[in-house]
């Protein structure tokens, strides 16, 4: 299973927790692709552009092999469609949706957070661009409410599958 939405909509806190409850292992993407380049995903998109850490995101994924997993990639990953199809390959994709708003309330560190955003972009734009995106490659949509609690949201995404 993968988790896909926007920095700050828990993927890989909410992912860790499912990966508990279901008993699988947990792979954040973010992790692979740091140790793959040798370097922080800040790093990556400072030194080489969004572009190429677009690419660089998408290979590690597509050569992701694993079972019994709940996935957390980059809230990047629907940016481009051969990491999002391996994903689908490995089993069900959630998207987990958090309003703007209340991101804008979870995100303070954007310009080191590792967000691949162009230079002048806001979160606001970054959202605009790919809420479409999660909503296509989604199988299921979990509504995360503002102020909802960690277990709430594994409890929805549990009752989603």
């Amino acid at each position: 299973m993968t988790l896909i939405g926007m920095p700050g909509s828990g993927k890989s806190t909410v992912g860790v927790l499912l990966a508990k409850a279901l008993g699988y292992q947990f792979i954040d993407t973010d992790l692979v692709l740091q140790r793959r380049e040798g370097a922080l995903l800040q790093d990556i998109l400072d030194n080489r552009g969004v572009e190429a850490f677009l690419d660089a995101e998408e290979a590690a994924i597509k050569d992701l092999t694993c079972v019994k997993s709940v996935i957390a990639p980059g809230g990047s990953v629907v940016c481009r469609s051969g990491g999002m199809a391996r994903l689908k390959e490995l089993g069900p994709v959630v998207y987990l949706h958090v309003p703007l708003e209340e991101l804008i309330r979870r995100v303070d560190n954007i310009t080191t957070r590792g967000i691949a955003m162009a230079p002048g972009q806001t979160l606001a734009d970054v959202y605009a661009q790919r809420e479409p995106l999660y909503r296509q490659y989604a199988d299921v949509t979990v509504e995360v409410a503002p102020g909802a609690g960690l277990e709430e949201t594994v409890a929805a995404v549990l009752a989603l599958l």
